[in-house]
Parts: C-alpha cells; structure tokens; sequence
C-alpha cells in the first residue's frame, strides 16, 4: 500500500504519477495524518471500473438464477462476456 501526505501531490506529482502507472496501485493521500484521497492512473482506474460493473451484473444474474428467472442462454452469456473482456 502507497500512502503518502497529500502535500506531496503538489510537491512530487511525477513521482506519484509514475508510481500510480508502474504498480498499477492507488496512491493513498493522507491530510493532517487522516486518509483524505486515493490517485491511480486512469488505465487502472478503468479497468478496476470494468470489472465492478462486470461483478455487478453477475450477481444480478446470479440472484435472478436464484429467484427462479431464466433470461439468457449460456452461449448468449458467453457471446456476451466475450464482448466485455474483449473491450480492454
């Protein structure tokens, strides 16, 4: 884990940009020794996006399965994750 005082944006911002791209791991600021702000690059930030939204809709279909409603095929699903991987 990064953790760094929030000054140092200002004062290193380079430093803590090319850190965010070379781990692929949020920077975690800290503002009066109390974490005030995260900073990742935006390849990481969109792909930890992608993957919340794919999470998201697993467990819809998950809790739809469950509740008995049969929606897609497992070709139509896997026509459809195909799709959102691919779009990396």
């Amino acid at each position: 884990m990064n953790i760094r005082p929030s000054a140092a944006i200002r004062q290193n911002y380079n430093e803590i940009a090319e850190l965010c791209r070379k781990t692929g791991e949020p920077v975690y600021l800290t503002k009066n020794g109390e974490g005030d702000l995260v900073v990742m690059d935006i390849e990481s930030f969109t792909r930890r996006e992608k993957m919340l939204r794919l999470r998201e809709e697993l467990l819809q279909v998950e809790a739809d399965r469950m509740a008995g409603i049969k929606d897609v095929t497992l070709d139509e699903l896997s026509d459809y994750l195909d799709d959102i991987i691919g779009e990396e």
